[in-house]
């Protein structure tokens, strides 16, 4: 049951990270503020890895040729997934586009049970079904959202499968890096994706929005906070992964919406009806079942 604990404790820490994000848009645009993420993030995930380290002598990561592919497809993936992200936060709301982006539960369970053999029960199932129906509820837009908030579920539910990829394909690279001490490979997978983001992303904006680059290091000391959040967010997702069916994480994960309800009632004055209210309930009744189901 280790995995539940990392995931709980990632959620407030990806809320935190999402938020900086988010006030970076205007003046760095969708793709500087993804860098932030994952430039400002490889220092302190490094730090991690060498705690990791220590606590694992007797780890042998193999470098394979599965673990690259994987990793590769994993960090290509979460790139498109998080500047669509934050494109649904401008349009819909943080709370709203954070409980869109869960969609990635149900196709992350699909995609695990299919092509990668991940037994869920049935339990595990209800809950996935309950949580998804929950998340529909909370993300679907409201009267007052009809014009912006139909493109902010569409760019949610593509952020949703590009993560469903990315989840899968993380799972994969850890258990081919290391499936003895899977938190030094979520750890370590963490460091090799943001180096491999870090390096692409930085490149295409050097090419294409130099602006972007300078936007991003004027902005140095929200970004370093974006970094940290998102560093020690990225190792408990991937230890967690790395012990668990992804959409298994996933549906644990779900615990962020409510925070971040929380958080774009007091930094952005996002306000939730009854009927978001009772999507959450509904969610929260999924992840519990998934997580039991699980076990």
């Amino acid at each position: 049951m280790l995995w539940i604990f990392l995931t709980l404790a990632a959620a407030p820490l990806q809320v935190a990270r999402n938020a900086l994000q988010r006030s970076l848009l205007g003046d760095a645009g969708p793709l500087g503020a993804v860098l932030v993420r994952f430039l400002f993030g490889l220092p302190f995930s490094l730090a991690i890895l060498g705690i990791a380290l220590l606590l694992t002598p007797d780890a042998k990561p193999e470098f394979t040729t599965r673990f690259w592919v994987a990793i590769s497809l994993g960090a290509a993936s979460q790139l498109c997934a998080s500047a669509a992200l934050l494109l649904a936060m401008r349009r819909s709301g943080f709370a709203v586009a954070t409980a869109m982006q869960q969609s990635s539960l149900p196709i992350a369970a699909i995609l695990g049970s299919v092509f990668l053999g991940d037994a869920l029960s049935p339990l595990a199932w209800a809950g996935v079904i309950a949580a998804a129906a929950g998340v529909t509820i909370l993300s679907w837009p409201g009267r007052d959202q009809a014009q912006g908030g139909a493109m902010g579920a569409l760019l949610g539910l593509g952020s949703g499968v590009a993560f469903a990829v990315t989840l899968n394909a993380y799972r994969q690279s850890g258990l081919a890096l290391e499936p003895v001490h899977p938190v030094f490979a979520g750890v370590a997978g963490v460091c090799v994706a943001q180096a491999l983001q870090s390096i692409t992303l930085s490149a295409f904006l050097g090419l294409t929005r130099p602006a972007a680059l300078r936007a991003v290091a004027a902005s140095w000391r929200q970004s370093l906070g974006a970094g940290v959040f998102g560093a020690a967010a990225s190792a408990l997702w991937f230890a967690a992964l790395a012990l668990a069916p992804a959409a298994a994480v996933r549906a644990v994960g779900v615990a962020e919406i409510p925070v971040a309800a929380l958080a774009g009632s007091r930094l952005f004055r996002e306000r939730l009806d009854l009927r978001r209210i009772m999507g959450a309930a509904l969610t929260a009744a999924g992840v519990v079942a998934t997580a039991f189901g699980s076990g």
